[in-house]
């Protein structure tokens, strides 16, 4: 690698709280699907940011949108109003079909702690007691790393050495609803926080009959049923909300990623039943609802709101599938292609446990930047914009990295 790089690297080592165990390139700039190091080498970027690159890099759209508020007004705090937060509000609202109100905020950790609050206070002015304000999340699931968010995320690993986490969360099977029913029979479940697709769980779509059971199950106990939509939401599934491909409307939804295009913004989208909740001192977050996030979030939802997006999910997700599909012809390496849309996870056979890291590496020394979910699972989440050459050069580089992986 190139004298700069290594500088970098270094630096990294020295310098950052060693949470994180970055790839030993150094990203300077991108362009649509196609991302350069600093020293001018090109990757097809599958990743997107972990799902937040949307758009690709550089969009122009987003570009104009940036610069151009850049140049009015950077920040106010909620102190006072500004039209883009405002705008985009609105717009959400009329997207959704479903909320009534929204709260901005910087990330999909604080958009779920927002969730959660609101529930929270919900409860309490149905006039149930502490400890009926219980919030039952699914093993598998990831709604942030706060301490709430943590504690909602039913995988231990990402809760270890934090406790004693706050009380009033509970944990069932995912795509299991007669755990679900049982987990709410003793009627002290206030809300439900649930993935339409787990990101983090290894790209597992919930079933239909599940979260419509559970979206019948909170109507019966008079819980309310939040959507963590901040990975699989913004079109990821071929939808602009995940929830519209399971006929199941929601409560309240929670948003991030995508949203800003690359852009740190979050929202929290609130129903008839619960809009109301939250009222004057209640909650707030000094940089949510930032002038620029907004600006540019707003032509990232009219991007992603096109028909002709959609499609392109579409057709994308099926020559990706199709082509995992030869990749596997040629290498047996996969024992379930599953997602929905451009959130698509290959789960590695048995044999290959663990082995996600390891391909990964294997792919950028091919060009080409991917994901994992959990040690297991490939994770492709491409730009959704992303076109069929890309789509093409990406795969084929996969294949090839995946061929130096069997070779050993």
């Amino acid at each position: 690698m190139s004298a700069p790089n290594d500088v970098l690297c270094a630096l990294a080592d020295d310098y950052y709280v060693p949470v994180y165990r970055p790839r030993r390139i150094v990203l300077e700039r991108g362009r649509g699907s196609r991302i350069f190091d600093i020293g001018g080498r090109e990757y097809v970027d599958f990743g997107g940011g972990i799902a937040v690159n949307a758009l690709g890099h550089a969009h122009p759209a987003l570009v104009e949108a940036l610069t151009a508020q850049a140049q009015r007004l950077w920040h106010t705090s909620n102190v006072f109003v500004s039209e883009p937060p405002l705008r985009l509000a609105q717009e959400l609202v009329e997207a959704s079909g479903f909320a009534r109100r929204v709260f901005l905020c910087n990330s999909g950790a604080e958009a779920n702690e927002a969730a959660i609050k609101l529930a929270r206070r919900w409860a309490t002015a149905q006039g149930r007691e502490p400890e009926r304000r219980v919030i039952l999340s699914f093993r598998g699931s990831f709604h942030g790393r706060t301490l709430a968010t943590v504690t909602a995320t039913a995988q231990p690993k990402y809760q270890e050495g934090f406790e004693p986490l706050p009380g009033g969360f509970r944990y069932s099977d995912f795509n299991d609803l007669d755990a679900a029913e049982a987990a709410m029979a003793a009627g002290d479940v206030c809300a439900v926080l649930v993935e339409p697709v787990q990101g983090e769980g290894g790209v597992m779509p919930a079933t239909e009959d599940f979260l419509q059971g559970l979206r019948a199950l909170c109507d019966r106990h008079g819980a309310l049923l939040m959507l963590d939509e901040i990975q699989c939401g913004m079109g990821r599934t071929g939808r602009l909300f995940a929830c519209e491909g399971y006929a199941v409307v929601p409560d309240v939804v929670t948003l991030a990623k995508a949203l800003g295009g690359g852009m740190p913004i979050g929202a929290m989208l609130a129903g008839p039943k619960a809009s109301e909740t939250l009222q004057f001192g209640a909650h707030g977050t000094t940089f949510g609802g930032n002038p620029m996030a907004a600006a540019v979030a707003r032509v990232v939802l009219r991007e992603l709101s096109s028909a002709a997006l959609r499609a392109n999910v579409e057709r994308q997700a099926a020559a990706i599938r199709a082509a995992l599909a030869r990749v596997d012809a040629e290498f047996g390496l996969f024992a379930e292609v599953r997602g929905r849309g451009l959130m698509i996870g290959a789960q590695l056979r048995p044999r290959h446990a663990g082995k996600a890291a390891e391909i990964l590496d294997r792919c950028v020394d091919h060009g080409l930047l991917m994901l994992q979910a959990g040690p297991d699972v490939l994770r492709f989440v491409p730009a959704l914009n992303i076109d069929d050459v890309d789509v093409a050069d990406g795969m084929a580089r996969l294949q090839a990295a995946l061929r130096d992986f069997v070779a050993g």
